[in-house]
């Protein structure tokens, strides 16, 4: 399970949503390619180690997927905890300003990507007048799972020995579905969030609790603007998402990994069946589409190839929805410009 924290008020996503044409882009995997940029690793930070040994590439990352067509960037902070930097040897200080930076690094990216954007671009500043689509900065909440280091987080095995109480002291100062729900209650967060959870049978969590129980809890939280499905093949994400709808009329952000299996001994992604390259990705949205999902990205072992597919995709929906928006107002007067397109 993740949480994803975004920047501004409680109708942040619909506001989104309808800025960017009515679907939404999510980046891809993160850690595959601060990998294929050179970074090392192999410790039980993982990716969050970029943020003291290499954050260059984090921001490189970042700005790979801005350039990509995403419009939501996910922080490198999945495996951070003030945990596993105190046990790095850095302070509770240090470990908490390395959570924060993960949020600055990733503002910085965007900050650039705007900057440079040129024509032909998905973002362009013409004549003056600004023609953009919006970016959002999620500062991702790994599960307790993650932080372990050791799989925990795809089997779901250590939930029976760990307390709901233990799960909330763990997340407090840091930010599963219950305790999550309860700190943003507890902390008074007008921060808005999302929920999203992953499964490996298509039915339920890796917990084994109902993925319809979960969606209901995330419902009942007023600070989630969302809920949704990460690091879950795409073979199952289509009832996921039928079964989500059930229990929630919130937007379904929908980000699944490449269909490998993640081999926690090895600490290595195998081959398996249902392995979807990134062209095919597009294949699934549709259905996901109609499904009622309404974001779309990647999570382990996709790219910003993978995302570029989503995007151009995403980018025909977003016009056509345009285009019957169009249809819908009166008089040829109105004008209604879609960043980086003329209509």
């Amino acid at each position: 399970m993740e949480l994803g924290i975004v920047e501004t008020s409680s109708t942040l996503m619909t506001d989104f949503l309808q800025k960017c044409g009515g679907y939404a882009v999510v980046d891809g995997g993160f850690a595959t390619e601060l990998e294929r940029h050179g970074a090392d690793l192999n410790d039980p930070l993982w990716s969050a180690k970029c943020l003291f040994s290499s954050p260059h590439l984090a921001r490189k990352v970042h700005l790979d997927y801005l350039h990509a067509g995403a419009s939501i960037i996910i922080t490198a902070s999945y495996q951070a905890t003030i945990q596993g930097f105190v046990a790095k040897g850095l302070s509770e200080e240090e470990a908490e300003l390395l959570l924060r930076r993960s949020v600055e690094i990733a503002c910085e990216a965007r900050e650039i990507y705007f900057d440079k954007c040129t024509e032909g671009s998905f973002d362009y500043i013409e004549s003056g007048n600004i023609s953009r689509r919006p970016v959002l900065v999620a500062a991702s909440i790994g599960s307790y799972g993650a932080y372990l280091a050791d799989g925990s987080e795809y089997s779901g095995k250590y939930g029976d020995a760990v307390t709901l109480k233990t799960l909330k002291d763990f997340h407090r100062r840091k930010l599963e579905a219950k305790a999550y729900a309860e700190l943003l209650e507890e902390e008074e967060t007008n921060i808005p969030a999302w929920f999203s959870f992953n499964s490996k049978d298509g039915i339920n969590v890796v917990s084994g609790d109902s993925i319809l129980e979960c969606a209901s809890i995330a419902d009942s939280c007023k600070r989630a603007v969302a809920v949704g499905i990460n690091c879950t093949p795409p073979r199952f994400i289509h009832g996921l998402v039928l079964a989500i709808q059930k229990a929630t009329s919130k937007p379904i952000v929908i980000y699944p990994n490449s269909g490998e299996t993640y081999n926690a001994g090895l600490k290595q992604w195998t081959k398996s069946s249902g392995v979807v390259v990134d062209e095919d990705f597009v294949s699934y949205i549709g259905k996901w589409r109609e499904a009622g999902a309404s974001l779309f990205g990647g999570c382990c072992r996709t790219t910003p190839n993978t995302i570029r597919a989503i995007s151009r995709d995403s980018l025909q929906m977003s016009l056509n929805f345009l285009h019957v928006l169009k249809k819908k107002l009166s008089g040829d007067h109105v004008k209604i410009k879609k960043p980086g397109i003329r209509i």
